[in-house]
């Protein structure tokens, strides 16, 4: 049996990558300017309290300023938006340029053509590994319009791709 030394980093990234996850944009207003990332790591934790989750990496330049925005938005991503995507993880001062932004009245930063946006507060963060696990409390959502009706952006194998529905 192998132990985790014996891991092959490579290895277990491909294995990691046969799971199909969505992906999301986290993007918050700091000193009125808009930050953010995506992350293909968001999961729903709870219902009471209401409580979403991303991992970070510790290498992340963006979170540590991130995590300075009073709010944070949450917008899970179309299946239309891998191009969206990778511009997000790019460079920083082209991450938002031709991007739709709307403000709630608390400050979260979402994205007008997500399927469904979430206003969150910070709720915790735990370490984990080279990840920081960011707990968030859902503070509102929104999901009206026409936009809700899509399907979500998937991440598999290193790739973006599509959920198929069957009828």
């Amino acid at each position: 049996m192998a132990t985790n030394q014996d891991l092959d980093p490579v290895a277990l990234r491909r294995a990691f990558g046969v799971f199909p996850t969505g992906v999301v944009a986290l993007v918050g207003a700091v000193d009125g300017v808009p930050v953010g990332l995506a992350a293909s790591s968001f999961t729903t934790v709870s219902i009471d309290p209401p409580l979403v989750s991303v991992s970070v990496a510790h290498t992340s330049k963006t979170w540590p300023d991130l995590r300075r925005a009073r709010h944070l938005g949450v917008t899970v991503l179309a299946d239309h938006h891998g191009d969206l995507c990778r511009q997000l993880s790019g460079p920083v001062a082209e991450r938002f340029d031709g991007i739709d932004l709307t403000v709630d009245d608390d400050g979260a930063v979402t994205l007008v053509e997500g399927l469904v946006r979430f206003s969150c507060s910070l709720y915790r963060e735990v370490e984990a590994g080279d990840h920081v696990i960011v707990l968030l409390k859902v503070e509102s959502v929104d999901q009206a319009g026409p936009a809700g009706d899509g399907n979500p952006l998937v991440f598999h194998r290193s790739g973006f791709g599509r959920l198929e529905r069957s009828a």
